[in-house]
């Protein structure tokens, strides 16, 4: 993957192989996140190896080397299993839910639907930030990861709505593209995740017990917003 911090022209502005080569770096790390999660085991090592590469990217304008990135994945793939299972099952018991419900099949109709359709929502967004939690960890400690995006989501209810918002269109749009774009729909929906979650504020206090835990995370007013 190459790094979009080398400068293209005097100016140093951005122009139209900048984006083209951020796409197809986004695009890139998607196929590469969707051969990783393909064992389902690894799921959640994937994403969070993944999200710690996006987090890299915007911090520093380069991708991390593909030795960091293997030593990531290795490092929380053991881990990861219960966190996979664990997801695994709330996804497949709520889509056994909506299916029931829009089937007739369980009493509530389509008022309980509804309430059930939103509630996935708002889990997928708050899913959505615990994986940009974890990347900015190093792609692992998913327990500091889901407190910490817990407390965020409700200091900022909004940011919260916007994350759920990325997430239920990426649904959308992996239901209408064609199916061999969906790994590359995975990288360009975890850029915009880490762009949203870039702007929620950290609870000082999980902060510091992350601190006090060793994670290596830098202190929330030592990360600098995206422009």
């Amino acid at each position: 993957m190459a790094s979009r911090a080398e400068p293209v022209n005097v100016g140093g502005r951005r122009d139209w192989r900048d984006v083209a080569r951020d796409a197809a770096d986004l695009a890139l790390l998607g196929i590469l996140l969707t051969l990783a999660a393909a064992p389902l085991l690894t799921a959640a090592a994937a994403a969070g190896t993944a999200s710690a590469a996006v987090h890299d990217w915007t911090r520093t304008g380069s991708w991390p080397s593909a030795r960091t990135t293997l030593r990531r994945f290795g490092r929380s793939a053991l881990p990861g299993v219960p966190v996979g299972l664990l997801a695994l099952a709330v996804l497949g018991l709520l889509a056994a839910d909506l299916a029931a419900l829009a089937a007739g099949r369980v009493p509530g109709g389509p008022p309980v639907l509804a309430v059930t359709g939103l509630v996935s929502a708002a889990l997928a967004g708050y899913a959505g930030l615990v994986v940009v939690e974890a990347g900015r960890n190093g792609g692992g400690r998913w327990r500091v990861a889901a407190r910490s995006s817990a407390r965020a989501c409700l200091d900022a209810p909004a940011r919260w709505a916007a994350l759920t918002g990325v997430t239920a269109l990426a649904g959308l749009l992996a239901v209408l593209v064609t199916p061999v774009a969906v790994p590359i729909l995975a990288g360009y929906t975890l850029a915009a995740l880490h762009a949203v979650a870039s702007r929620l504020p950290v609870p000082t206090d999980v902060g510091r017990a992350f601190a006090a835990d060793g994670g290596g995370r830098e202190p929330a007013a030592a990360r600098p917003e995206l422009p």
